[in-house]
């Protein structure tokens, strides 16, 4: 015992200052941490998109997506592969082991589509992307302007705002989205071109041959050595409109006498909208190590900066801010931390009515927190909303550690008030320490078979538990260590005054009523009858989910107009929307884009997304507001296909397999077949009450104009087809034929005919092409000109064509709305024979989740079993204890049903947590009894043990349960995210109490009714 005392009092200044130290070290490492909203982890997905031009689907599906998916099925580390073909492009995904070494990976995959690449389509252009939270934007903001043209505006963002921004430490890429690029049009004058004998291919030939800068080699002329070059490049519209095109010795043509040169804006087929305004956007990338709040605060001062030097009527400003978010959610659960852990604080002052020992737990639990928060920053943690939040859903077991030590010295104190506070800490750290070794490591190790978790819930659960851990450990070695000497330097040494009043003994108060259960087990019994029910019973009817709902504040909108919508159109229909989105009033801004979507997709013109940011005060949720555009928009813009989520949720999404909840994925070898079903099984799902957002996955291309040449004539007026088309391309969109260079930009020249924006379907086939000798003859003398339908996209997986209908939840669990789709299925979808349906998106995570933490909640309990029983060395302590401990998880499950929480990943969490903390307390209270016992009868040892120990459970329950109801309230955003896991722990804690103050006594009394207790052989 003496060694406790001696190394407490002899290295009482050293552990002092080392205490200090972990303060200060503390707040050094509070300042250094990044701060992020996930813990930064790279997804195992790798996405491949493959563009070549316009080719049909089965054409594109035989020439470029399948070449490819065999190419990425060599890859090592593959899990599986999945596409989508689309008209001239295809997107695979490869999904890879989560092990997998991602940039290895994607090298790998690179490397195999090298060596096919010579298979492929000549003109097929292949990008490859690593899917990652940092290829999407952490910030946007609107560059509007009423008196600047969109080709000025674009410049402004590309050569002002880009480079000023981009001078922010953090920032990997700014983005400049819409406005229009500037062109120089040659609008040929086909009559005058036709009456001179001159082809479009001449005025190629002449701009190839005329617009360039060589070098000629050096000069040397006395002592200088001169470079010499040639520069005939275009820089202004005079020189190109002066450009010679022809010279017949007797007339010389010009540029300018056969085309009208003009400056127009690129064709596009985008549309950018901001706040009911055409403008550009400006989206923000930081690098993946980048820290986001450090960033933005950098990015907001750098845009007010940027204001001042803009010209006069230009504004800037932020329409989405990921880390108002992130610092409300940081903010909101650090709140709920330190909320808790005063109200904690205050439990302990009202039960020990001891202002030092208070004051000893309010020393301990800073220190605690510093300590961890100095490993963290030495494992490269971030400070998130994961490690956060473990931190706060431990406070409640900090808190306990603390709390029985000094509990301990303060009942000692009580006991034995004369003796000086030397001896007391020898006495009670020295009776303890055994079980706080034990009961400390039994709470930690339940952590550790969360590294069995795969999938996104594994990556970021891990580093939720891991957190855990560092935590729980730093507690023990402060409480072990620190506690004690910080108790000692609270305490006043004065020397005993001979006429002093001794103060009075206070042993602890037998509780009679326990004698009440442990001689009627029968109680207890049907205790625990009724929580074995519960286990059973009350899972079966609870709502399930896979990850927390979060509500962001912003809102994601994708749409779609129907197949072949011109852009005009998709515009004038999106016209109306945007008035429903005004009109709304928790909306404070949104963006729009057409024809392209932030993240990195195959976009068709018909399609794009809203990103709608709502105000931070609003009586609604961001599910409520959702429902009422959703109900809105269907109902006034029918024929617009929209799809309803969440920023970080879609980005969750699009990094993993799917942003829609539920996926129900259909096999099969026939198109048309894969088509009916998909239909059928999307009726099904569109009346489960509850689904939003139905989609049936089939995406019909828009019609086509297809022209098959006549071999014959063109070979007859000597054209190749080569040449046909660039005369039907300069048509229509134009041919880009060179380059003007002025500034700091290439402005390209398209050589485009008369009326080509005008052009229409009907009037195609009378268009004129030039012949070599400068005649016009018309299409239909060519080629055969026919009206084609639209094509299907197809999608494969481990390439195998699939058909996917998905859906989003509205006011509906995850678990139900799907039980509900199978029952449907199975009564009104007859599937023919070679066809099959899984169900993928989160509904396949989830059920890959609850396998694994089932095995982790059995493996988490035989870990606290061995530890119980490496203390004890007896089995029917290990199994009481254990069954103790599994019985709490009724608590929660009652919790999570009354509350209408879903049983999803984070309260599994809290279910696996509240078996570490029973058992926890459960040592303690077989210590206390096992050394009663040595020197009193069993019911005595029992009832003394109990009432012992009835303080402290009080004290640590009511502590950890009022530490936790910040965080289970949900008050604040990102607290949704941890709030299943309190409510679950809050549930346990609760039955806990009767299970640790009635049912343990009296199974203690029934094991050991009859055993004999000997003496301690050795003294510690």
């Amino acid at each position: 015992m003496s060694k406790f005392n001696n190394f407490f009092v002899s290295h009482k200044k050293p552990i002092s200052l080392v205490l200090l130290i972990i303060l200060l070290g503390g707040g050094f490492a509070y300042s250094r941490l990044q701060t992020s909203l996930f813990p930064e982890i790279t997804f195992p997905k790798i996405k491949i998109i493959a563009d070549a031009g316009l080719q049909p689907v089965n054409k594109m599906m035989v020439t470029v997506t399948k070449p490819l998916e065999n190419a990425v099925k060599q890859v090592p580390d593959l899990q599986y592969v999945r596409s989508t073909t689309n008209r001239g492009s295809c997107e695979i995904s490869a999904f890879m082991n989560w092990n997998a070494d991602i940039d290895l990976s994607q090298q790998r995959i690179e490397s195999s589509i090298n060596e096919i690449k010579s298979t492929l389509p000549p003109d097929v252009n292949i990008t490859v992307e690593k899917m990652n939270p940092s290829i999407l934007p952490v910030s946007g903001y609107t560059l509007e302007s009423h008196n600047l043209s969109p080709i000025e505006l674009k410049q402004l963002a590309t050569y002002t705002v880009k480079p000023f921004l981009s001078q922010v430490t953090g920032i990997s890429e700014i983005r400049v989205i819409g406005g229009k690029n500037k062109e120089y049009w040659l609008i040929l004058n086909t009559s005058k071109m036709s009456s001179l004998g001159i082809t479009p291919d001449m005025v190629s030939n002449t701009l190839a041959q005329t617009n360039f800068i060589k070098t000629n080699g050096y000069l040397s002329d006395y002592k200088m050595l001169y470079l010499t070059v040639m520069d005939a490049s275009l820089t202004t519209l005079d020189q190109l409109s002066a450009l010679v095109i022809s010279n017949n010795r007797k007339r010389v043509v010009q540029l300018k006498d056969i085309a009208e040169v003009q400056i127009n804006p690129g064709i596009e087929y985008t549309k950018i909208n901001a706040n009911g305004h055409d403008g550009v956007l400006i989206a923000v990338i930081k690098q993946p190590n980048a820290n986001l709040v450090t960033l933005s605060a950098d990015m907001t001062k750098k845009v007010a900066a940027l204001q001042k030097v803009l010209p006069q009527g230009v504004t800037i400003k932020p329409y989405y801010v990921q880390a108002d978010f992130v610092n409300e959610s940081i903010k909101s659960v650090s709140d709920s931390l330190w909320i808790g852990l005063a109200l904690a604080i205050i439990v302990a002052i009202i039960f020990l009515r001891s202002l030092k020992a208070s004051a000893a737990i309010l020393i301990t639990i800073p220190i605690t927190l510093g300590f961890t928060l100095i490993i963290l920053y030495a494992l490269g943690y971030t400070f998130n909303i994961m490690t956060l939040g473990a931190i706060a859903a431990a406070i409640g077991l900090i808190i306990d550690d603390a709390i029985v030590v000094v509990e301990q010295i303060h009942r000692t104190h009580e006991e034995h008030p004369e003796e000086p506070t030397l001896n007391l800490l020898q006495k009670a750290i020295g009776y303890l320490f055994p079980a706080m070794v034990g009961s400390s490591v039994s709470t930690i190790v339940i952590f550790i078979p969360f590294v069995l978790m795969s999938g996104v819930a594994g990556a970021y659960f891990q580093v939720m538990t891991s957190t855990m851990i560092v935590t729980l450990t730093c507690s023990f070695l402060v409480t072990w260590i620190g506690l004690p000497v910080i108790y000692l330097l609270l305490s006043r040494h004065k020397k005993k005054e001979p006429n002093q009043i001794q103060e009075e003994e206070h042993h602890v108060k037998k509780q009679r009523w326990v004698s009440f259960f442990i001689l009627r087990p029968v109680i207890s019994l049907v205790m625990i009858v009724a929580l074995i029910a519960v286990i059973i019973i009350i899972p079966g009817k609870m709502e399930t989910g896979f990850l927390p709902d979060m509500d962001e504040g912003s809102i994601v909108l994708d749409y779609t107009s129907p197949p072949g919508t011109s852009l005009d159109e998709t515009d004038r229909m999106l016209r109306e929307i945007e008035k429903i989105i005004i009109k709304n009033p928790d909306v404070a801004a949104y963006s729009r884009r057409t024809g392209t979507q932030m993240g990195f997709f195959i976009t068709e013109p018909n399609t794009g997304d809203y990103l709608i940011q709502l105000k931070k005060k609003r009586q609604k949720t961001t599910e409520e507001v959702t429902s009422e555009l959703r109900t809105e928009i269907e109902a006034t813009q029918p024929a617009l296909r929209v799809d309803f989520g969440q920023v970080i949720g879609d980005m969750l999404g699009d990094l993993m397999t799917s942003t829609q909840p539920i996926e129900i994925k259909v096999f099969g070898d026939n198109q048309a077949g894969l088509q009916q079903i998909a239909k059928d099984i999307a009726e099904v799902v569109t009346n489960v009450k509850g689904t939003a957002d139905v989609f049936d996955g089939i995406v019909i291309a828009g019609p086509s104009v297809t022209m098959v040449p006549d071999y014959a004539k063109l070979a007859q007026y000597n054209i190749t087809p080569a040449m046909f088309q660039t005369q039907v391309q300069s048509a229509l969109d134009g041919n880009v034929v060179g380059s003007v260079f002025e500034k700091e930009q290439l402005s390209p020249i398209r050589l485009v005919y008369p009326g080509n924006r005008t052009q229409n379907v009907n009037g195609l086939d009378k268009l004129n092409i030039f012949l070599p000798d400068g005649r016009l003859l018309p299409i239909d003398q060519l080629a055969k000109v026919e009206l084609r339908g639209g094509d299907a996209e197809i999608e494969r997986e481990n390439l195998q064509s699939m058909g996917v209908i998905s859906a989003r939840l509205d006011n509906i669990d995850l678990g139900t709305a799907v039980s509900e789709i199978q029952k449907g299925i199975q009564q009104n979808v007859h599937l023919p024979s070679g066809y099959h349906i899984e169900y993928g998106g989160a509904y396949a995570e989830q059920q890959q989740s609850f396998k694994e933490l089932l095995i982790i909640l059995v493996t988490a309990s035989l870990l606290v079993f061995c530890i119980i029983l490496f203390l004890f060395r007896q089995f029917r302590i290990a199994l009481l204890i254990l069954v103790i401990a599994v019985l709490g998880i009724g608590g929660s499950f009652l919790a999570l049903f009354l509350t209408n929480t879903p049983l999803n990943v984070g309260s599994y969490t809290g279910l696996i947590m509240i078996v570490g903390i029973i058992g926890e307390n459960a040592i303690f209270t077989f210590w206390q009894f096992r050394e009663s016992a040595r020197e009193s009868s069993v019911d005595e040892a029992i009832i003394y043990s109990i009432s012992t120990r009835l303080r402290p459970k009080l004290m640590t329950a009511l502590g950890a349960i009022i530490a936790l109801m910040p965080l289970a309230l949900g008050i604040g955003a990102g607290a949704q995210l941890h709030q299943p896991l309190a409510i679950a722990v809050i549930g346990g804690f609760i039955v806990a109490l009767p299970l640790l103050l009635i049912v343990l006594p009296s199974m203690m009394r029934v094991f050991y009714r009859n055993h004999s207790f000997e003496p301690a052989k050795i003294k510690l």
